[in-house]
């Protein structure tokens, strides 16, 4: 996400690709993170296990605005257990309420075993209307192939994998060093 004074080098960081098909659930990201021209790190970790190891997320964004996000959404998901959608609505009010919340940068995918969603800080808790779901600097490329390929034989974590290579070899923001989670779906 850019940071707030034009002049500075404006951060680019990720592709985050949701893909559920088959009876599973699967999230995966890149882990390139850039400053302007500059490659920062290649190995950041955007995707994770939260409520346990029940629910999947990934996010693009600032990094400490989305561990923010993280743990504010783990305490939601302690207080709605078994309720990703009320959890996620919660946090969202939260997100455009709280004076200190309002003015984080970062998108969110979540999954568990049976609801994907897309969150982001003007309020939106959306579920795909097919199977797949995208955010970050490659995310279009990444909707795109994996869209391309939900059709066909492959599983939901070859999707992920291969929609990630493609977003790799297009956009400059996005790297081959992937992190994957996934759940089985209901």
């Amino acid at each position: 996400m850019a940071q707030t004074d034009d002049r500075l080098p404006q951060m680019h960081a990720t592709t985050i690709l949701m893909v559920r098909k088959g009876g599973r659930v699967v999230i995966g990201g890149d882990g390139q993170v850039s400053l302007g021209q500059t490659i920062v790190k290649g190995n950041a970790r955007k995707v994770r296990r939260l409520a346990k190891g029940s629910v999947i997320g990934g996010f693009a964004g600032a990094t400490a605005d989305a561990f923010t996000l993280f743990e504010r959404l783990e305490a939601k998901l302690e207080q709605y257990p078994g309720q990703l959608t009320r959890a996620c609505v919660e946090l969202t009010k939260d997100w455009r309420t709280d004076r200190y919340l309002r003015r984080l940068e970062a998108m969110m995918l979540v999954a568990d075993r049976d609801v994907s969603l897309l969150l982001s800080g003007s309020g939106d808790v959306l579920e795909p209307e097919t199977g797949v779901m995208a955010i970050g600097s490659g995310g279009n490329f990444a909707l795109s192939a994996a869209r391309a390929l939900e059709d066909g034989d492959l599983d939901a974590e070859a999707i992920v994998r291969k929609a990630m290579k493609i977003a790799a070899e297009i956009c400059v923001y996005t790297n081959g060093s992937l992190v994957i989670e996934a759940l089985d779906a209901g």
